[in-house]
């Protein structure tokens, strides 16, 4: 996953992107979790990580698109 910065330069559909394959990700290391198979279980805080970094990241934008709005209008 690349970090804050280059995330920060791709727009909101190539976040939403990342951010689908990133929950699947975490699904199927929790599936490898739980039937015993999962050999690096770091894995599993740097996708959550990665999943909490992506949110903030489309949140940021969603809250800057409204105070624009807000500003425009009056």
């Amino acid at each position: 996953m690349p970090g804050s910065a280059e995330l920060r330069e791709m727009d909101d559909q190539e976040l939403l992107d990342n951010l689908a394959s990133a929950q699947q990700e975490l699904f199927n290391l929790r599936f490898q979790h739980v039937t015993g198979q999962l050999d690096n279980y770091s894995r599993l805080n740097a996708v959550r990580k990665d999943i909490a970094r992506l949110h903030t990241i489309l949140r940021e934008r969603e809250i800057a698109e409204a105070e624009q709005q807000e500003s425009s209008n009056g």
